[in-house]
């Protein structure tokens, strides 16, 4: 049994050795463990340090793509070196180590196919009260989209199945947290949760400049997410509700016809008329984006297999 640690950097030359001198190399169950290092494209000497370090592996990207990217890359890489285990981790040394083990239990039990540390964000002494408000916020709206029970949805701490990372395709240029649990969901993979420690503070996060901007790209992330595993309910959602307003506004005018002689209100008639064939619109729109949606599980599975094909033979049994 094949584990490898995964740690997507970015100028993460201070905090990379930290990060990996806490990182164990033994753990129960595991024949092998290997570290993976995916450089984001880095302006400082975040390889060298990595090489210091003595990581087994490390990929680099020419330029900065983003966190997703970096996650993604290092998926694949970690599949194509035949890990029967990923684990992710940050490099700033936010996660404890020694609770790797806790996340990849589940997962040698055969429990779970993706298994997420839970921070619990209320214990974490540098966030701020709105950052845990939000965090919890945010963890409670995906799992309300996901159906399933994650309390950490943003935690990078977690661990993957040889079989849920060939299914997870990452989407969203901003970060894999918040997709991964999505998809997880729609693709009925087994989630588990376990509590982790996290350490000080190293650095501030990098992810997002401020509140504002994190709300704003967290909220398109999980709205286009969404989307694209339920867009027949999204449209119709959306398409009812400005059928029924167009609605609400015929029934005025009706009322006022039949009253009043609907003299002075055949603007709402009009605005009433444009509504319902707009909210009409937009429902077509869902059901033609549901059949896309059916066109897109193929392709997945067709992917699925591809990976597959190409990845056999390659665990670390």
């Amino acid at each position: 049994m094949k584990l490898i640690i995964q740690i997507p950097c970015y100028n993460e030359e201070e905090a990379l050795p930290v990060t990996l001198k806490e990182l164990p190399r033994k753990f129960r169950g595991i024949d092998r463990v290997e570290i993976l290092i995916v450089d984001d494209g880095s302006e400082d000497r975040t390889l060298s340090a990595a090489s210091r370090a003595k990581a087994d592996h490390v990929v680099r990207l020419i330029n900065h793509k983003g966190l997703a990217d970096a996650f993604s890359t290092g998926l694949d890489a970690c599949l194509r070196l035949g890990a029967d285990i990923i684990v992710n981790t940050d490099a700033d040394n936010q996660y404890s180590g020694k609770d790797i083990q806790k996340l990849i239990d589940p997962i040698l039990a055969g429990e779970a196919d993706i298994v997420i540390g839970d921070r619990r964000v209320e214990t974490i002494a540098h966030f701020s009260f709105i950052k845990k408000r939000l965090q919890k916020l945010g963890s409670w709206t995906v799992r309300r989209l996901s159906g399933t029970e994650i309390p950490d949805a943003t935690s990078g701490f977690r661990a993957f199945s040889r079989e849920a990372a060939m299914r997870i395709n990452i989407i969203s240029r901003f970060t894999y947290t918040l997709e991964t649990v999505i998809q997880a969901g729609k693709k009925n993979l087994a989630l588990a949760h376990v509590p982790v420690a996290t350490n000080p503070q190293l650095r501030p996060s990098r992810l997002f400049t401020g509140i504002g901007a994190y709300i704003k790209r967290s909220i398109s992330t999980i709205l286009r997410i969404y989307t694209l595993y339920e867009p027949f309910k999204t449209f119709l959602t959306i398409g009812g509700v400005i059928f029924s307003l167009g609605l609400l506004l015929g029934i005025r005018f009706l009322f006022f016809y039949f009253t009043r002689g609907g003299a002075g209100h055949i603007q709402s008639l009009i605005l009433a008329a444009v509504l319902m064939i707009v909210g009409f619109q937009v429902a077509m729109i869902g059901l033609l984006s549901d059949l896309l949606a059916a066109n897109r599980r193929l392709i997945e599975d067709v992917l699925y297999r591809v990976k597959r094909m190409e990845y056999s033979g390659k665990g670390g049994r």
